[in-house]
């Protein structure tokens, strides 16, 4: 499959710890299956906090999303809980905080990240995304 042909893989996952590791060797796979290894590394740091978050503060199913289109790679998580995502802190935080970094590695190693209220199948919760490009050498940011 052509690298400029758009594509999109949703892997929906139990609330469970495992589900992290399952989602991050997914992830690989299909970045490795689609010639964007280039991306793997960082996409896979991405993804394993987007999910952590999902995993350890909701109590419900949560979904990882995985889409291409047009040079860029977005990669979200969908969780059962509609409250919004705590406010990024510093990479350089508190010793002893527990929240925030996660997000503010999403942030720092991403163009662009956000989030929305979302439903799915009855359910409500939000998602959390963030977007890399697919371009060797793009570093601009817009967020």
């Amino acid at each position: 499959m052509p690298e400029d042909e758009p594509w999109e893989y949703s892997l929906y996952i139990p609330n469970d710890l495992r589900a992290v590791t399952i989602s991050r060797r997914t992830l690989r796979l299909i970045l490795t299956m689609h010639g964007l290894i280039r991306l793997v590394d960082v996409a896979e740091l991405l993804a394993t906090e987007l999910i952590s978050n999902a995993v350890l503060h909701t109590k419900g199913p949560a979904a990882l999303r995985v889409r291409w289109s047009a040079g860029v790679l977005r990669i979200g998580a969908w969780d059962a809980d509609p409250e919004p995502p705590p406010a990024p802190a510093g990479l350089a935080g508190s010793v002893t905080d527990e929240d925030g970094r996660g997000l503010a590695l999403v942030r720092a190693c991403s163009n662009l990240w956000g989030w929305q209220p979302l439903s799915r199948f009855g359910n409500r919760g939000k998602y959390v995304w963030c977007e890399l490009s697919g371009q060797p050498g793009v570093t601009s940011r817009a967020s």
